[in-house]
């Protein structure tokens, strides 16, 4: 089969990835992935050291010098391990706002255009106002502050604010109901919570404060509302405890607050189809060094380096987005529907900010597809050197169209992992050919297989997603889930020891991945796949 995309050799040389495996003494990207899995203890410090973690170490001990303790074959959250970089403390806001400089850090968009931008100054300042307004609020070492949010700087913000006390941070997307959020929200009780006036969404602005209000009396232990006026006044005398954004905290130096590597930094959730969601603890260092890893090895992000993805802040791709500022390059929000009809108003964006890495889900590039927009004839593309799609497998079709109707030459890398990890299985290769309908390859330090139903690897056709080895970035534990069964019911418990992510997929003799969609959905009512 004949690539769709095939890096210059100029582009090849100057990528991030070729920098490490010059510097890991590797020969090509095989031999530097069968390293990153056999070798874990070796290739994570090299991970953390080439992205310039932000850490300090035990008097007289490197941060790597444990990488890896604990019983391979026992995963979290049991006493026995695995546990990762004993000894290192760190700070997950603090790496995110490494950089203080008048770069721009943060671009806004909505329906209606360009908002606003911030610089690295800017938000590194506004997050030391809201981190002393948290702290005078009460908030300290593993409280929770909750977010119901649109995509929008203010959500940024308040989530570095809590991390660097480190406390947990929780967000839920402004469309969600009550009873949605109450059944997240709910059951990790948070202390403060930080909540929009409104959002925008299909030429409507919808008000959220009616919600707001019934939240708040409805889950006890809010102490303070942040009222954050977007597109309309707080009139936050309606709502208990509440305070306008702009009078919440004074301006006041950061103080990040250092803890162990897997102190957690974010609660997630799951679906919730079968029951109340589960409350998925992600910890920091393993969140940053997976999310540091996938930007700059995989997405090969740069300072020069214009990051979108259209997500809102319930799902985990507004964490993965926001992880960006690490690399020092600029991310780009928006907030509102990603196809207004008539109106290509991502595309107008991306051409207008110069979007270097453009990222939607599989959905949005079929429904582009279907309104027929040629944004190659209509827009600017030029900055353009990526496209990421994930949510769902992307189409063959949609392959085509992203090569004859948006960029014949940027790299298109379909993405795939989920909210449980808070990251990717199988994402793109910045040195290696693009094929119609392929992901591009495995994770780097993730030992991902293919499985059939009596736990046996796959060498040919489709099977389970597994995954055969720990990794950072797995959750920590389950929120009120103390003995860890429910973790273990959610992962091991089909094949024992073996993560199974639930997808249906195969590996590629090109190395890559197809993913054919969830596995428990393969299953006709006969029982045949």
């Amino acid at each position: 089969m004949q690539p769709l995309w095939t890096p210059t050799a100029d582009q090849v040389e100057r990528a991030n990835l070729t920098r490490f495996l010059r510097e890991t003494g590797k020969k090509d990207f095989a031999e530097l992935y069968g390293w990153s899995v056999d070798e874990p203890e070796k290739f994570w410090p090299a991970v953390w050291r080439f992205c310039g973690v932000v850490a300090e170490e035990r008097p007289g001990r490197d941060p790597w010098d444990r990488v890896f303790t604990g019983d391979r074959s026992v995963h979290p959250p049991t006493v026995e391990g695995p546990r990762w970089f004993d000894g290192a403390r760190m700070n997950f806001a603090e790496n995110l706002l490494r950089h203080s400089d008048n770069r721009t850090a943060i671009v806004s968009w909505n329906e209606t255009g360009r908002l606003g931008e911030m610089t690295f100054a800017d938000l590194r300042a506004e997050v030391g106002r809201i981190a002393n307004g948290l702290r005078a609020a009460g908030v300290g070492q593993s409280d929770r502050v909750a977010g119901f949010m649109p995509n929008i700087p203010e959500a940024i913000v308040a989530m570095l604010a809590t991390t660097s006390l480190g406390a947990l941070w929780s967000s839920c997307s402004p469309d969600f109901g009550v009873n949605g959020v109450l059944d997240r929200f709910g059951q990790i009780e948070p202390k403060v919570l930080i909540a929009a006036t409104s959002y925008r969404y299909g030429g409507r602005e919808i008000d959220c404060l009616e919600r707001v209000r019934e939240i708040v009396a409805r889950i006890s232990s809010i102490e303070t509302v942040v009222v954050v006026p977007y597109m309309r006044g707080a009139p936050v005398s309606q709502i208990r405890h509440a305070v306008p954004w702009s009078d919440f905290g004074q301006k006041a130096e950061l103080d990040f607050v250092r803890l162990p590597f897997d102190h957690p930094v974010y609660i997630l959730y799951s679906s919730g189809t079968t029951g109340l969601p589960k409350c998925l603890v992600h910890g920091a260092g393993g969140t940053l060094l997976q999310h540091l890893k996938e930007h700059v090895l995989h997405c090969d992000l740069t300072r020069d380096d214009r990051l979108f993805y259209f997500t809102t802040c319930g799902w985990m791709m507004w964490n993965w987005l926001v992880s960006g500022l690490a690399t020092g390059c600029t991310i780009v929000l928006y907030d509102g529907s990603p196809l207004i009809r008539r109106k290509p108003i991502l595309w107008d964006m991306a051409a207008a900010e110069r979007i270097t890495t453009f990222g939607v889900s599989a959905k949005w590039i079929a429904l582009a597809e279907k309104e027929k927009l040629e944004p190659r004839a209509s827009h600017d593309l030029s900055a353009l050197k990526a496209i990421l799609s994930t949510g769902s497998p992307l189409a063959p079709a949609s392959y085509d169209y992203v090569y004859t109707s948006v960029k014949p030459d940027v790299r298109l890398s379909s993405i795939s992992g989920g909210t449980d990890i808070v990251s990717c299985f199988a994402l793109g290769n910045p040195i290696a050919p693009v094929y119609r309908g392929e992901i591009q390859t495995r994770g780097l330090g993730m030992k991902v297989d293919v499985f059939d139903d009596n736990g046996a690897s796959v060498t040919s056709g489709a099977g389970e997603l597994v995954c055969t080895a720990p990794f950072p970035s797995m959750p920590v534990r389950f929120w009120n889930d103390d003995d860890g069964a429910k973790y273990r019911a959610a992962y091991f418990e089909t094949y024992p020891g073996v993560w199974r992510h639930g997808d249906w997929c195969e590996l590629s003799p090109s190395g890559g991945m197809i993913i054919y969609g969830r596995s428990d959905a393969t299953l006709n009512p006969g029982g045949v796949r």
